[in-house]
């Protein structure tokens, strides 16, 4: 069932918040609507009050929150600073879902810049193919497992499976000449891809979206989305079989590719989003990141804590790392150690895909 043309943006109000960070649950969208409704408000001042108030805005954010309310309410897209010294607001956007733009990309200053990143990506030859084939071979045995609450027959499992003892006993009127067991399934966790595509991981992005790629394919579960000054699910452009096609998908969904980095912002759009955050929970996240952030190291710090609470084990590589002397000295790298599971080596795609089949034994 359609909703009434009407409440459209109002919805993509409650959507363009969530995207921009905002700790908007659906149900306050709701109380939204329903409040707009009770009032009856005579001009766009009545609604804007109204949002103040049930969405409970802090001071500190209320530019960004009038910036998105004019962009859904007003059509008026605010630019980005002419200088590009200013961070642009991060927004959470999944293709195919309606999202509203908030803040325009930084001005292209390089020759070329303007060419499609469809085909920056696509024309690109696959590299460390033999890394990407041995990850394809060995994910199903190797990507770390769950218990599930499912059961299954073992000969020496934990429990009487009474199921089958009885059904078995049945047939032999009733005696019982043999206890069958059983002992729980399992099940490959879900692994959670963060995939910086900002400027500074220019080298080394297209690789880490072809390894995205093959663990898409090889895994059960997995998900995929790229920070830089927005975050982008990229899972069902992933899914693909075909990598050119899949690169190509991709790279029209990433419009920040090469970009800035709000890395804490982005981490904390994705914490913000009830499905993305989901996601994380009791999964093997991977943060693919230089850990050069350009926002505030506290957001960054923050939402990193966050996000170690509800996953299983949370690994962050980092192409820096491929010096043996590396030390992380950003005031951000330094204040997640502490919930970091690991901090290791990303500069190459055989270094990656060795971190990921070893996940388990860690």
């Amino acid at each position: 069932m359609s909703l009434p043309r009407a409440l459209d943006p109002f919805v993509r109000f409650g959507q363009a918040l969530r995207g921009a960070g905002f700790a908007i649950s659906p149900d306050q969208t709701t109380d939204f609507i329903a409040g707009i409704g009770v009032l009856g408000p005579g001009d766009m001042t009545d609604i804007y009050r109204a949002g103040r108030a049930l969405f409970a805005i802090p001071p500190e954010r209320v530019t960004e929150f009038d910036a998105i309310f004019r962009a859904v309410f007003l059509d008026q897209v605010i630019q980005a600073p002419a200088d590009g010294d200013e961070d642009d607001d991060v927004e959470a956007f999944e293709p195919g879902a309606e999202t509203q733009q908030i803040e325009a990309d930084e001005d292209d200053s390089e020759i070329g810049a303007e060419a499609a990143t469809t085909e920056r990506l696509s024309q690109r030859a696959l590299t460390d193919g033999a890394a990407l084939q041995t990850l394809l071979r060995e994910a199903a045995s190797a990507l770390p497992r769950r218990t599930s609450h499912r059961r299954q027959r073992s000969k020496s499992g934990d429990r009487i499976d009474m199921r089958r003892t009885l059904r078995d006993a049945a047939k032999r009127d009733g005696e019982v000449l043999h206890l069958f067991q059983s002992k729980r399934k399992t099940r490959q966790r879900r692994v959670l891809m963060l995939i910086d595509v900002s400027g500074s991981m220019k080298d080394r992005s297209e690789a880490l979206l072809q390894l995205a790629h093959a663990v898409t394919q090889a895994a059960d579960h997995a998900e995929v989305f790229t920070l830089g000054t927005r975050l982008t699910r990229i899972t069902q452009a992933l899914k693909v079989a075909d990598q050119a096609q899949a690169m190509s998908r991709a790279a029209a969904a990433i419009a920040d590719i090469d970009g800035g980095t709000r890395i804490g912002d982005a981490l904390a759009a994705f914490l913000a989003v009830p499905r993305y955050a989901g996601f994380a929970r009791g999964a093997a996240v991977l943060v693919l990141s230089d850990g050069l952030e350009r926002g505030t190291p506290e957001a960054m710090i923050d939402a990193v804590r966050r996000l170690s609470r509800s996953a299983w084990r949370l690994d962050w590589l980092t192409p820096l790392a491929a010096d043996p002397d590396y030390e992380p000295r950003t005031a951000g790298l330094a204040g997640i150690l502490p919930v970091l599971d690991y901090l290791g080596d990303g500069g190459s795609t055989a270094a990656v895909t060795d971190h990921i089949l070893t996940m388990a034994r860690r």
